[in-house]
């Protein structure tokens, strides 16, 4: 009977600090450039002493749970300088990291760590992700980066065709891609019937291409998914670029609405080429143009708004006789709300239109026709 006692003594004395040693606290925050304070996606937080860590999202934003602790943890992305910072958990704690641009060569990477050891959390297969700075580095027609031609150099993409607009993944159609800007679906991606894509490369951030498992939240696809996001602009200072080519001539401007806090982003992009058929007598007009918007504030560390629009058209004009006008319009309005450092959701009012036209006036034939798209939904995320 003594014995028993002492065992319930024991038992009850040791259990408070079992309880203790598991006890696990939350890391979560956002993780921004520091030279633009724009949001990076797919940034790595990794903690070495335990093999474990996490990515950030589409809105850079990270949380993982850990055991009660001191570590030192790694915050590393391509073309940044990875940081590392020691951090007592011994409580939740919210923790905002700003990486700065690096431009340091190379030395070869010799992999020493046996990979399939490591805590993976989100296995997904068949994707790839691309940096816009990745993409203005490959080679390009005319001097006109393309996102849509560049990709088409990944595995198992391939154009559509001479002269066809698009893009085909193992086999499938153009038709059976949903390609996403802002969440917000593009019908038509290119312009002149396929020699240059919609996308502004200035006003892109992020690019990810879904080959296979495309993930539920998606709806389903044949083939693939192109999802785009678009940059939120500089909220620490005012910038403006461009550039001039052969074909189109592009300029964009961001800058902060109120600092560190709201942003602005404004590009256009416009061909000029029909500028110079009067001079060969040439009756004909043949031009597309682009437009790129974005809007972004944040009230809080809990609370962010973006406003997102696109607006393009593509217009032929043959001896007065014959005239097709096509393009897309895009609009989206979305709100992050953090409901607490695991629980991460985001609102969407999404609104989509492709418009075409075609006159022929020789038989008096003119037919316009379009797909107007209205989505909301509301995505909750739980880490």
């Amino acid at each position: 009977m003594v014995y028993k006692i002492r065992g319930v003594f024991y038992t009850l004395l040791f259990v408070p600090f079992l309880l203790i040693a598991q006890e696990k606290f939350t890391l979560s925050g956002t993780v921004i450039d520091n030279q633009s304070n724009e949001t990076l996606i797919g940034v790595n937080i990794l903690v070495p002493e335990i093999q474990s860590g996490t990515m950030t999202n589409e809105y850079g934003f990270y949380s993982i749970t850990l055991p009660r602790g001191t570590y030192n943890v790694q915050i590393s992305f391509l073309g940044f300088k990875t940081i590392t910072e020691t951090i007592v958990l011994d409580k939740d704690i919210s923790r905002n990291f700003k990486l700065s641009e690096s431009a340091e060569s190379l030395d070869e990477v010799v992999i020493t760590e046996d990979v399939e050891r490591l805590d993976l959390k989100k296995p997904q297969m068949s994707v790839n992700a691309l940096s816009i700075n990745t993409i203005k580095q490959m080679p390009v027609v005319l001097g006109e980066v393309d996102v849509i031609k560049s990709i088409t150099l990944l595995p198992g993409v391939t154009n559509a065709g001479e002269g066809s607009s698009g893009f085909n993944v193992r086999g499938g159609g153009a038709d059976q891609n949903l390609i996403l800007l802002d969440e917000a679906t593009i019908f038509n991606s290119s312009h002149l019937f396929g020699f240059f894509s919609v996308f502004n490369p200035d006003a892109i951030k992020d690019i990810k291409l879904y080959k296979g498992g495309i993930p539920a939240k998606y709806g389903g696809r044949v083939s693939s998914v192109l999802d785009i996001y678009q940059k939120e602009g500089n909220s620490s200072e005012f910038h403006m670029n461009g550039g001039i080519g052969l074909i189109s001539s592009r300029l964009l401007a961001e800058g902060p609405i109120k600092k560190e806090k709201g942003s602005f982003l404004v590009g256009g992009r416009s061909s000029y080429a029909h500028l110079f058929l009067p001079l060969f007598d040439l009756d004909n007009i043949a031009y597309f143009y682009d437009l790129n918007t974005k809007l972004s504030y944040r009230f809080n560390k809990n609370n962010s708004v973006y406003l997102s629009g696109y607006f393009g058209r593509d217009v032929f004009e043959l001896a007065n006789s014959f005239s097709n006008t096509y393009g897309n319009t895009v609009l989206n309005f979305r709100w992050n709300h953090l409901f607490s450092d695991k629980l991460f959701s985001n609102l969407s009012l999404i609104y989509s239109d492709y418009y075409y036209g075609l006159e022929l006036a020789f038989v008096e034939f003119d037919w316009e026709s379009g797909i107007r798209n209205f989505n909301l939904k509301y995505d909750l995320k739980h880490y």
